[in-house]
């Protein structure tokens, strides 16, 4: 489970961040990754972290804005120089991970043991 929080109506050109507190399992023995699926459209990749922090990768659409920091227990996702594009639901996850992990792509949404239930961002004046 996910409890998630930092989603709501963002100003264009407006920052955020999003967070995902794990509860029920230990967050440091998985990898994370964002998603996001904006109306009509299927849900993408933002990007994934290791288990450690010590790797990442993002999607390229998301390089350069998307930020994914973690702490013990919970994930984050930072989007700077919000679009009205951004407005969509994202979802955190996480996924078994063995330490020591170098990202060279994401997993595919099957591969994720938890998913958040999505958080809500619209991107709008």
């Amino acid at each position: 489970q996910f409890v998630e929080s930092g989603g709501g109506l963002v100003h264009p050109g407006g920052s955020l961040r999003l967070s995902c507190a794990a509860s029920g399992f230990p967050l440091d023995y998985y990898g994370i990754a964002w998603f996001r699926q904006a109306p009509g459209q299927e849900r993408e990749g933002v990007g994934c972290m290791s288990r450690d922090g010590g790797s990442s990768h993002y999607a390229h659409s998301a390089k350069g804005r998307f930020t994914i920091f973690r702490d013990t227990n919970t994930a984050y996702l930072r989007v700077n120089s919000l679009t009205a594009e951004d407005t969509a639901v994202y979802y955190c996850a996480a996924w078994p991970s063995d330490p020591g992990m170098v990202l060279r792509s994401c997993p595919t949404s099957a591969g994720y043991t938890y998913w958040g239930k999505g958080i809500q961002v619209t991107v709008s004046l």
